[in-house]
């Protein structure tokens, strides 16, 4: 078979999400794809479970058969290449097992999103899988980014204001990871994170913004951090772009169906994004002036020079 001939354009950074699907688009690999595409990264995906799921909740899961992931994976990784990889849910021991193992012999940074519950409560890891997580997932982790949900079901901890997340860190880096992102949405004021290696702190804050649509902000934000490594920026700075860019997707979040609606991945977009709109006057101004992929700067925004 004759190769296809090269245009010469260089490939956007290859981001993998290892994760379920959102039928409702708010989360999962639906965030994440979205997440990658308006960051900069090409977005490739690896399903574990499906979901029936919308603005009220998960109405059913099924997880997906372990081989069928592993082909997934290997399909991906060994044609194409990654450069970062993100999970989320993975909701089986052997699954997490399973995933852990593949991602040991990867050679590229790994985002993991311990994906326990969804936005409205509803179990996406079964009991049993903690264990695995702690002892399987983690250590393979470059960056952990549990909600403060997830830090109490992994280390028992309950978090309550700034030391806690300082002894909730100091808790889920015992298990390997090298980095923790300690999210502390959920406690009242401003949105604080907390980032440390153990050795370095940096403390995270932005604005609370008067949104009740935040479905899938956790998958968003790992995501986010997954370009920015792909990008080959260190942790410190993925992680601080990453959470402008969530803060923003929420400020933009709206409404969709009769529940909690999604954030908004395409903020950064003009306001009215119609196929139809401008297309005749604005086709040579998009080819003339948009920058491929591999020259935009970090997190996919024009102008701002490359790390």
């Amino acid at each position: 078979m004759t190769a296809p001939a090269s245009t010469g354009r260089v490939a956007p950074p290859r981001v993998l999400t290892v994760a379920g699907s959102d039928s409702g688009g708010g989360a999962g690999i639906q965030a994440d794809l979205k997440t990658m595409l308006a960051l900069g990264a090409h977005g490739m995906s690896v399903l574990t479970a499906v979901t029936a799921q919308n603005s009220l909740g998960v109405q059913g899961a099924w997880e997906l058969p372990v081989d069928a992931v592993r082909t997934q994976y290997r399909s991906v990784v060994d044609d194409i290449g990654v450069q970062a990889v993100k999970t989320g849910m993975l909701s089986s021991p052997v699954l997490v097992e399973a995933v852990a193992e593949l991602l040991a012999g990867t050679d590229a940074p790994v985002v993991v999103d311990p994906v326990s519950v969804s936005k409205h409560g509803d179990p996406l890891l079964a009991e049993d899988a903690l264990d695995a997580v702690r002892t399987k997932l983690l250590p393979v982790a470059t960056v952990a980014t549990p909600n403060l949900d997830e830090v109490a079901q992994l280390t028992g901890l309950a978090v309550t204001d700034d030391d806690g997340m300082r002894r909730a860190a100091a808790r889920l880096l015992s298990f390997g990871p090298r980095w923790v992102v300690v999210k502390g949405g959920h406690l009242p004021g401003a949105a604080v994170d907390l980032l440390t290696d153990g050795t370095e702190e940096h403390w995270l804050r932005a604005p609370r913004h008067d949104n009740r649509h935040t479905h899938g902000t956790g998958c968003t934000l790992a995501s986010a951090v997954a370009v920015g490594l792909a990008q080959g920026m260190p942790v410190p700075e993925s992680v601080r772009l990453a959470k402008e860019y969530v803060t923003g997707a929420i400020a933009a979040g709206f409404a969709l169906g009769s529940g909690i609606g999604p954030v908004d991945h395409g903020w950064r977009l003009p306001a009215d994004r119609s196929m139809a709109t401008g297309r005749q006057d604005q086709e040579h101004v998009v080819r003339a002036t948009r920058p491929p992929a591999h020259n935009q700067g970090p997190m996919g925004v024009p102008g701002l020079p490359s790390t």
